[in-house]
């Protein structure tokens, strides 16, 4: 009985940018949503209640943006040590 090869397509990889995604966009959907409603429970007039708003998005996806660069960030970092350590090792003690 022969097996043939064949490439699966698997969604694992694509998981933890859609949860990234995900996560973010509710978080954000969630905050604004409480500042809108604490403005305007305040006794806002609608002017400030959409100022607040988009102030609160813009500083949501900034936020949200400087965060996961510095995420990304740290996992490189952390990526590239684990390499050079290794290749150290290998360089060091080939025959372990």
């Amino acid at each position: 009985m022969s097996r043939l090869s064949h490439a699966e397509i698997h969604m694992v990889s694509r998981i933890g940018w859609l949860r990234a995604a995900v996560l973010g966009a509710n978080d954000g959907l969630v905050s604004t949503a409480i500042l809108v409603v604490g403005v305007a429970a305040a006794g806002s007039g609608r002017p400030e209640i959409l100022i607040a708003g988009l102030a609160g998005l813009v500083a949501g996806a900034m936020s949200m943006a400087a965060g996961e660069y510095v995420s990304v960030s740290s996992q490189t970092d952390a990526e590239q040590a684990d390499v050079a350590r290794e290749t150290r090792e290998l360089r060091e003690t080939p025959e372990a």
